[in-house]
C-alpha cells in the first residue's frame, strides 16, 4: 500500500495536472512545500513504482495506476469534508484540514458507508466532484466570473481556493455553490468586477478572486 506521503504526492500531482501536460519540478515543489531536491527524489521513487512518468527537465504526469491510487485519496478527502459539514456540522472554512488527516485513515467499508449516508453526493461543500468509487469524475462545463457574460444569470458551481480568509469572503458575499449571480461590469483597468447579488445588492470583486469561482448559466 501507498505511504501517506505518497498518497499526498500522487493526489498534489493529480490536482496540479489539470489544464497541463506535465507538472514542473518547481510547481510541484511549491505546491509540496519542499525543496526541488526533495521533489527530484521522491519523483524518481514514484516513477520507479510505476505511479508517475519523470521526464528530469519536464515534469511529471500521472500514469493509469498513480491516477487510480490519487482518485481514491480524492474521493475520501471530498467525501470525508462532506460528512463532516452535512452530518456534523461543521463550518465548510474549517473542514479541509481535518479531511487531510482523515483520508488517509479512513477504510474503504467506512467510506461506502458514508457514501451511502449522504446519498451519494456529486459534489462536496466547495463544489469539488467527487471521483465515484470506479474512479469516474463528472464533467461539468464551466467558466469563471472572471470571464463570464456581462448580465447572464450566473449559478454558482464551485469556489477553488478554500483558504479559510477567501471561504469567508465568500459566505459573506452570498456566493457559496447553488447561489445566483450576474456580473454586472467588468473593469480591466483596475481590475475589478460589479456583481449583482440575489438580494439586489451589489458588490465588488476583484478579477483575481472573481477568477477562483466557478459558474454556469442559471
Amino acid at each position: 500500500m501507498p505511504s501517506v506521503t505518497v498518497e499526498n504526492y500522487l493526489k498534489r500531482i493529480l490536482l496540479l495536472e489539470e489544464g497541463r501536460d506535465l507538472v514542473s519540478m518547481g510547481t510541484l515543489a511549491g505546491a509540496m512545500k519542499v525543496t526541488p531536491g526533495t521533489v527530484t527524489a521522491m519523483a524518481k521513487a514514484l516513477a520507479a513504482e510505476g505511479w508517475i512518468e519523470h521526464q528530469p527537465r519536464g515534469g511529471v504526469r500521472l500514469t493509469d495506476q498513480g491516477r487510480r491510487i490519487a482518485l481514491n485519496v480524492v474521493r475520501r478527502h471530498r467525501l470525508v469534508e462532506t460528512f463532516l459539514v452535512k452530518t456534523l456540522g461543521m463550518d465548510w472554512a474549517d473542514v479541509h484540514a481535518e479531511a487531510e488527516e482523515l483520508e488517509h485513515a479512513v477504510s474503504a467499508r467506512l467510506l461506502d458507508r458514508i457514501d451511502a449516508t449522504l446519498g451519494h453526493p456529486k459534489t462536496d461543500p466547495h463544489g469539488d466532484p467527487i471521483p465515484s468509487a470506479q474512479g469516474a469524475v463528472s464533467e461539468r462545463a464551466a467558466q469563471t466570473l472572471a470571464s463570464f457574460p456581462i448580465q447572464a444569470p450566473a449559478r454558482v458551481l464551485r469556489v477553488r481556493d478554500q483558504s479559510a480568509g477567501f471561504l469567508g469572503l465568500v459566505e459573506k458575499l452570498g456566493l457559496k455553490p447553488g447561489a445566483k449571480v450576474r456580473v454586472l461590469e467588468r473593469d480591466l483597468v483596475s481590475g475589478i468586477v460589479q456583481l449583482g447579488l440575489r438580494d439586489g445588492s451589489r458588490q465588488p470583486l476583484g478579477l483575481s478572486e472573481a477568477a477562483k469561482i466557478e459558474v454556469c448559466a442559471g
